[in-house]
Formats: structure tokens, C-alpha cells, sequence
């Protein structure tokens, strides 16, 4: 490789991951025009291109960089996306199924960037199942997910809300306690385990689990409505009011 493609390349990236896509283009489009055997330039270039709304073009960087690398998950899971932007519905799920199935087999293979791209994926198909109360459906995409990404304990509220809506209580209770562990700080959990003791009567847990909360955050609105109703004598209702917090 030559000094100039060496500069053009490293320039290239190092404008890429500053966000500076107007000035890292030129160059890492040079980089390919002299050499077109680098994927990881057509996938940077392909993000470019999406951002500016050139998704043709966008398209074909991504293929290109499939052609150098079939393997190359980042670059499957962008042109997925651009397919599905450009209403080429088939072709995203077919390129979408074969990164899933792919990274069954391999995914202590994955890197952590293509598993969380994977696993927030999956996590979306999990939410939209559960919008039209399809919640099998969403327990087992959420569960895939989270299999990718077990630390991830935002999807984990939100599977911990979903069994929390089919009924599944004791489901329920498990995983919030389980994010709790993961991330102590995360007060999700916490409020949203307490609307599951509450569903179960069991106010006293609630009212505890809400309590704590304030302790780390004295302004948290979730858990000073839940205390509030509870002193007013009604009391959250499972999958009503604050339905699914899941954000800080």
C-alpha cells in the first residue's frame, strides 16, 4: 500500500469518526477509486452516503463491501436498512435473515457493535409485537435480543413489562430483579417492579421499591404519581399510566 493510500485511509477514518462526513468523503472515495479492495472504506463510505439522503448510492457502497467481505455484518445490517428505505422490502428481510442466522451460529464471533445492532433489532420487533398484543411473539424477540446482548437491562425492563401485561407475574418479577443486579442505578427497574407488586397486592413491596427510588432521585415523577395514587387509595394499574419506563 502506498504512503498516499495510507494517508487518504487513516484521514478518511479518522474524519468518519468525528462525524465530519463532508470531509472524510473525498477522501475515503480517492481511497477506493485507487485500490476498490477495502470494505471497511465502503461501509464508512455507505453510512455517508445514507446520512446525506443518497441511498442509491449508499446501496451500492454496502453491496461493494459485501462482495469484498460476505461475512462483513456491519455493512449486511446497513444495506438491510437501505433496502428497507428504498421499499426494497424483500430483499431487507432476505439480507436481515441471513445476518440472524448467521449470527446464531457465530455469535461469540460478533463484535460488540453488531450485536447491539442486532440485539435493538430485535428489541424493535419485540416492541411492535407488543403494540398489537402479540406478546409471544414479543417475549421470544425480546429473548433474542437479549441473548445477544444479556447486559442490556433497558430490553430487559421492557421484557420484565411485557410478561408484566400477559399476567405472568412471577416472569416478571424475575427479570426486573435481574436488571436491578445488572445495574443498580437503573430506576426503571425499580418502578417498574413496583407496579408489578402492586398488581400482585402487594402494596407494601410497591411502595418500597417506589420509595427507593426517590432515595436516588427525589424528583422522580413515576415514583411520586405511583406513591400519590397509593395514598389516594388507587394505585397504578398494570400496563396503564407510565406503561412502559424504560428511560432514565
Amino acid at each position: 500500500m502506498s504512503t498516499r493510500l495510507q494517508q487518504l485511509i487513516q484521514l478518511g477514518r479518522e474524519h468518519y469518526n468525528a462525524n465530519e462526513y463532508d470531509k472524510a468523503e473525498p477522501l475515503l472515495a480517492e481511497a477506493v477509486a485507487q485500490r476498490p479492495t477495502f470494505a471497511d472504506v465502503y461501509n464508512m463510505l455507505g453510512v455517508i452516503y445514507h446520512a446525506q439522503g443518497r441511498f442509491q448510492d449508499a446501496e451500492e457502497a454496502f453491496e461493494s463491501a459485501l462482495r469484498i467481505n460476505p461475512n462483513y455484518t456491519e455493512a449486511a445490517l446497513n444495506l438491510s436498512v437501505t433496502y428497507n428505505d428504498r421499499g426494497k422490502y424483500d430483499k431487507a428481510r432476505e439480507i436481515y435473515g441471513r445476518v440472524v442466522s448467521n449470527s446464531y451460529a457465530q455469535s461469540h464471533n460478533l463484535d460488540p457493535f453488531a450485536r447491539g445492532k442486532l440485539a435493538n433489532m430485535h428489541a424493535d420487533l419485540g416492541a411492535a409485537y407488543a403494540g398489537l398484543g402479540l406478546y409471544d411473539d414479543s417475549v421470544r424477540e425480546y429473548k433474542h435480543a437479549l441473548g445477544l446482548c444479556p447486559d442490556f437491562v433497558d430490553l430487559r425492563v421492557r421484557l420484565g413489562n411485557v410478561y408484566r401485561d400477559m399476567g405472568q407475574h412471577h416472569s416478571a418479577v424475575v427479570e426486573l430483579e435481574h436488571a436491578k443486579k445488572l445495574k443498580p442505578d437503573f430506576l426503571p427497574a425499580w418502578v417498574n417492579l413496583g407496579v408489578v407488586y402492586f398488581s400482585l397486592d402487594r402494596k407494601e413491596e410497591a411502595v418500597r421499591e417506589w420509595k427507593r427510588v426517590l432515595e436516588k432521585d427525589p424528583a422522580n415523577k413515576s415514583a411520586l404519581l405511583y406513591l400519590r395514587m397509593v395514598k389516594d387509595g388507587a394505585g397504578p394499574q398494570g400496563g396503564s399510566a407510565l406503561r412502559d419506563v424504560t428511560e432514565e
